[in-house]
């Protein structure tokens, strides 16, 4: 075989390669190229819409419009809470022109450090806030700057316009116009509102288009929250606790003013209150505390305590002790007793406030006076299965239900733990704690006629053309206790202010009715007490009934002395407001 033949052969087969190559690459190519127009028909055909609406997102930009958050009014209309108009400013990095001249007057006119407005300018984010709640004043001379890259959006910051007035029922609202504590959270929903939006047209590197076509989603105000509050009772109630805080150099002083018939609460008061305007301003030099420590004492002035806190109600008390006798049939109010100025129980002497005793003395007397032994033996007659059945019945071991946020349940025994002496001590209101708004509420009840209320604020919800949305509704109507023994009570109650313990609480012209109480704070012996007070009027009607409540007060620490004048005070002024002279 010559060479000429195995060069052909070669060649040959290297030709024979080159078009099985060639073959290989069209065939991938075509291949490629198939599959390329089958995902481009998927896209074109099943994905359309979706890379649409990406396509549109990409050149454009969402600025939302703030709601207008839902205002908060009283009984009659008149506005607690209301909003004022502020704006947000912020910068869009790809859109800045002159980054020095914006940093200098924005930190100029915001009041900023000029490092921390250098900071946000020069970060790169499709849009950065600079500041908000910003006077009206002070944006519409930022925006008459023209700084090309600087936006100013229209925004509201929450006014309250009575400042501390109800300040830990109405609550307040964060930076974001989000409600916080009080009735602001729980009705958050309905004044919170819906907001809108503006949608401005842009190039793929986030610059605005000039003149490009601008879309507009209005937003939709919050519902008006019309409440039970009534501003009149609410500022008569606010001096008053502030008068006995002064006067009596107290820790606190607590006032509900509420409707016994159907919960409706008119007046909320907890002296020292907070500036709902400021409301992050402590009351004290702030120099030498930890961050935690500001958060602690915020928390503790945001505190409710009506709701919030609990403690021995004392002699308040004895209105669901002789309730309880009442409705068992263990006792009659011409019943008779003898106090010698204490009770041995097994072998403790628990002693009377009136240490040389109240002698031979009927059962209504013995209200009247505030006994500590009639208690006693009437507690023991009711006996520990009936008198839990009773407190249960009562509702005293559930929460009220009370539409603000942290209300707080009862602390007491568990019914296996109690003896003699416990039930001793709970009879006339120690040894176990209650919240002020469960006591006051139980106590309602039991001069109503025996119904069962749910204390609360909220009445209505109301659209910004004035269409009621919504009408709220609470559970009342249960016989707890009968009528016969809700007559009883107040009769008896009644005669504690015109013959007994009471007198102070008294209104010229007007049936009142109260029971006043004493308790000693933890640890026993301590010297700390708190006084307090429940009255209503009138007393063969009540249309309202009040608990004050003293935390601490110096120097005479009785609720008789220091607290029923409170009512007499508060009711001086509530009843020929509410009831007519």
């Amino acid at each position: 075989m010559d060479d000429r033949y195995v060069r052909r052969k070669m060649l040959n087969r290297h030709r024979t390669y080159q078009r099985q190559s060639m073959g290989l690459v069209f065939f991938a190519f075509f291949l490629v190229l198939s599959l390329m127009y089958v995902r481009l028909g998927y896209l074109m055909f099943f994905r359309a819409d979706y890379y649409g609406i990406q396509a549109k997102e990409l050149h454009e930009r969402e600025r939302r419009i703030k709601a207008e958050r839902g205002k908060i009014q009283d009984r009659n209309g008149i506005l607690l809470a209301g909003n004022r108009s502020v704006s947000t400013i912020s910068v869009i990095h790809s859109q800045i022109k002159e980054p020095e001249k914006v940093i200098s007057l924005l930190s100029r006119e915001l009041e900023l450090e000029e490092e921390e407005v250098r900071k946000k300018v020069k970060k790169v984010s499709s849009r950065e806030k600079i500041k908000s709640n910003v006077e009206k004043e002070t944006s519409d001379r930022i925006r008459n700057y023209k700084l090309a890259g600087v936006t100013v959006d229209e925004d509201y910051k929450r006014e309250y316009q009575y400042d501390t007035l109800a300040s830990k029922v109405l609550g307040f609202t964060g930076s974001d116009n989000q409600g916080i504590i009080g009735l602001e959270v729980t009705y958050e929903k309905y004044l919170k509102g819906l907001d809108g939006s503006i949608l401005t047209m842009t190039t793929a590197n986030g610059t605005e288009i000039e003149n490009g076509a601008e879309s507009r989603v209005e937003p939709i105000g919050g519902w008006t929250l019309r409440t039970s509050l009534d501003l009149t009772i609410m500022e008569y109630t606010d001096q008053v606790a502030n008068t006995l805080l002064k006067k009596k150099q107290a820790k606190s002083v607590d006032i509900i003013v509420m409707n016994p018939q159907n919960g409706e609460i008119y007046a909320m008061a907890c002296a020292p209150e907070f500036n709902l305007n400021d409301p992050y301003a402590l009351p004290e030099d702030m120099t030498g505390l930890t961050a935690k420590q500001k958060t602690e004492k915020r928390n503790a002035m945001w505190r409710n305590p009506c709701v919030s806190d609990t403690y021995e109600p004392g002699s308040t008390f004895k209105i669901l002790t002789t309730a309880a006798a009442l409705e068992k049939g263990v006792v009659k109010m011409t019943d008779r007793f003898h106090c010698p100025g204490y009770k041995m129980v097994e072998d403790r002497r628990i002693r009377c406030h009136k240490t040389t005793g109240h002698g031979s003395e009927t059962f209504l007397e013995g209200i009247m006076n505030s006994c500590n032994p009639v208690f006693i033996e009437v507690g023991a007659r009711v006996g520990v299965a009936d008198f839990y059945k009773q407190m249960k019945n009562f509702g005293l071991m559930n929460r009220t239900g009370v539409d603000v946020p942290g209300e707080a349940g009862t602390i007491i025994h568990k019914q296996s733990n109690v003896k003699a002496v416990e039930l001793a001590t709970m009879s006339f209101g120690q040894s176990f704690q209650i919240s002020p708004i469960r006591l006051l509420t139980c106590a309602s009840t039991m001069i109503n006629g025996g119904r069962s209320i749910t204390p609360h604020f909220a009445v209505s919800a109301v659209s910004a053309d004035g269409t009621q949305m919504k009408r709220f509704s609470y559970e009342e109507g249960e016989q707890v206790v009968t009528k016969e023994t809700s007559d009883l009570i107040r009769e008896a109650l009644g005669k504690v202010v015109s013959e007994g313990t009471g007198k102070n609480a008294g209104v010229a012209g007007y049936a009142v009715g109260a029971k006043t109480g004493t308790s000693q704070k933890l640890p026993r012996g301590n010297g700390k007490y708190i006084a307090s007070t429940i009255g209503f009027a009138p007393v063969d009607n009540p249309q309202v009934i009040a608990l004050i409540r003293i935390d601490e007060p110096q120097g005479l620490y009785y609720g008789g002395t220091v607290a029923a004048p409170g009512i007499s005070t508060l009711f001086s002024n509530l009843l020929p407001y509410l009831c007519g002279n």
